[in-house]
């Protein structure tokens, strides 16, 4: 390969140099400036540009001279550099040097570029290698002023997106965000037209078309765009008309709408949010104004930012039967669905739950609270007014038939007998002279007095055999506590003991108004008293008292039943909870009765 002379590069210097500061994109820039520093360095043969994608592969972007070079002999030069990560200097065959460097920006490796040279002596090896590291300089500020327009470009995305998502955001209602985003969205991007549309029953329906408050009215355009994002949605990706380089999509909706339009750039991105499509922007230029890439990116960052606030502003202007609609089928998608294990065990739970109540029946038992009283209760009561003289009795004892409870002090008694008793001998000693005096009117008169005094007698004898106090029958004495009265002053008919039997009892159930109707004569229960609770005493219910008594802020009626099973550890006034079996019902009717009288009495009230 021969050397190119230094009279040729000079020569063709003022050109390489108006190519490079005329460069309009980056394959033109990298060719003119490898040309250029070709011809900076003595003795060059050949040289090679290659740029670092960012898989990390290397790919030839320029080459000097553009005819006639050989690349392959600077590939190994290019790989060891790559590899070491230095510039090197390496000599090739036919007392060639090829020499290559690599461009780092901010630790990355951008580009490698490698000369292959012929020289004289060391002098001019180290000249060369000192042009070659100066040269890169160029490609680093190619590098800097691209990452600038891209930062740029993006800023200038981001603002735009924020500024319409603000925008969006700003407006109450969908129609009004829907045509404020198309709006905004067509003068920022310099679009004629930008339409918006959701899905709604499984099709894209048109929302919103910018610089536009009513949608509809062209029934056959608004049915193009809508295929148009159909179509788009279809196949999960964006579709420009004409297509971009590369692209390889199916645009049929897409060129029929841009044959209707004269022609139109067309460029549909599908709105994806919530795992789904939820649906598509499409968005018109003139023909003469085609997407580019930098509009792509664009469009795409703002449909992105702005489709989840605008979709959930969409979901929340539904129609209420709308959104039950679709939230039962969405409910019934997840629940027949694939996936959601959690949601269908609670459904089977919640159904198993649903069929247990709606067939399984139990005792409808009502609970109430319960007593127990003496079947009889008999009062002992003072018979005349007197003083106390013994009280061996008191309240709690269990007492025999006849047994002494109380006695009175019958010391005034016994003496007034013996009054009467010396007056009734004198007087049948006058009744004794009368007759035999033979004087019957006066013995007649003595006679009566005689009978009166008998009379009065037989009182005295009665009141002395009531001064004593004794059991009527065995049981137990349940109040009367004399103890700390002895010698006091009784009345008559002050009631002293009160005394119970032991075997008959009386069961006093409080029963709640509201379950009163329930409960029937005749019904059967169960007694658990707080003192027993391992024991249970069946009833029958004898009576329903009608009369009512408020306790603890509610009504209760007494209702009455005897014991059908009675043993010596039953004691009067014993307190616990009877339960009256009424009939066999569904358990959801039983458990959920008070809720529904509850809630049927709240109607009522707000209804009358």
């Amino acid at each position: 390969m021969e050397t190119v002379s230094a009279h040729s590069l000079e020569d063709d210097a003022p050109q390489l140099w108006e190519a490079f500061t005329a460069a309009c994109s980056e394959e033109d820039y990298y060719q003119s400036w490898l040309g250029l520093q070709s011809g900076w360095i003595d003795g060059s043969v050949q040289a090679l540009l290659v740029l670092a994608a960012p898989g990390g592969q290397l790919s030839p972007v320029a080459g000097w001279p553009q005819q006639g070079n050989d690349p392959v002999r600077l590939s190994d030069v290019i790989e060891r550099v790559v590899e070491e990560q230095c510039g090197l200097l390496v000599e090739l065959p036919e007392r060639h040097y090829g020499m290559a460097y690599p461009l780092f920006i901010e630790d990355a490796l951008h580009a490698v570029v490698a000369v292959e040279l012929t020289v004289h002596d060391e002098a001019q090896l180290q000249h060369a290698m000192e042009q070659l590291q100066w040269g890169t300089a160029w490609l680093e500020l190619l590098v800097r002023r691209r990452q600038a327009e891209e930062d740029q470009a993006t800023l200038f995305r981001l603002k735009t997106a924020v500024d319409l998502l603000a925008e969006t955001l700003g407006k109450e209602q969908f129609d009004e965000a829907a045509i404020a985003f198309t709006t905004e969205l067509a003068a920022a991007s310099g679009c004629e037209r930008v339409s918006l549309g959701f899905m709604r029953g499984g099709h894209i329906k048109l929302e919103s078309v910018s610089h536009s408050a009513e949608v509809g009215k062209k029934m056959n355009l608004t049915r193009a765009i809508e295929q148009v994002m159909e179509e788009a949605v279809l196949q999960r990706c964006e579709v420009t008309y004409p297509a971009q380089d590369g692209e390889v999509l199916i645009c049929r909706e897409h060129e029929a709408l841009s044959r209707q339009q004269a022609m139109a750039s067309i460029a549909t991105f599908p709105l994806f949010c919530r795992d789904q499509y939820v649906g598509a922007l499409t968005c018109e230029r003139a023909a003469d104004q085609p997407f580019t890439q930098r509009d792509m990116e664009f469009m795409r960052s703002v449909s992105s930012l702005v489709a989840p606030a605008m979709e959930e502003k969409y979901r929340l202007d539904r129609p209420v039967p709308v959104v039950l609609w679709q939230a039962l089928c969405y409910q019934l998608e997840a629940l027949f669905g694939a996936g959601h294990v959690g949601r269908k065990l609670f459904a089977t739970i919640v159904l198993g739950v649903v069929i247990f109540f709606t067939t399984a029946t139990g005792d409808y038992r009502l609970t109430a609270d319960t007593s127990l009283e003496g079947a009889i209760r008999r009062a002992i009561v003072v018979p005349f007014d007197g003083y106390i003289d013994q009280a061996p009795g008191r309240a709690g004892d269990l007492v025999e038939q006849g047994q002494l409870l109380c006695s009175l002090d019958s010391r005034d008694l016994h003496l007034q007998k013996l009054a009467k008793v010396s007056q009734h001998r004198q007087m049948e000693q006058q009744y004794q002279d009368a007759v035999a005096n033979h004087d019957r009117s006066q013995a007649v008169i003595i006679r009566a007095q005689l009978e009166q005094s008998q009379a009065e007698m037989d009182l005295l004898d009665a009141r002395l055999a009531r001064t004593s106090l004794t059991a009527p029958f065995s049981g137990l004495v349940v109040s009367g506590d004399l103890s700390q009265r002895l010698g006091g002053a009784v009345e008559q008919g002050e009631v002293l003991f009160e005394v119970t039997p032991l075997d008959a009892y009386r069961v006093i159930l409080k029963v709640d108004e509201r379950r009163i109707g329930d409960v029937a004569v005749g019904q059967h229960g169960t007694l658990v008293l707080s003192s027993l609770p391992d024991n249970r005493y069946p009833f029958a219910v004898d009576k329903i008292t009608p009369i009512t008594k408020a306790e603890d802020g509610r009504n209760y009626f007494r209702v009455e039943a005897h014991l059908q099973q009675i043993d010596d550890s039953l004691r009067p006034g014993m307190e616990g909870v009877g339960k009256i079996d009424i009939d066999r019902r569904k358990l959801i009717a039983i458990w959920a009765r008070d809720f529904v009288e509850w809630l049927q009495l709240t109607l009522w009230t707000w209804t009358s």
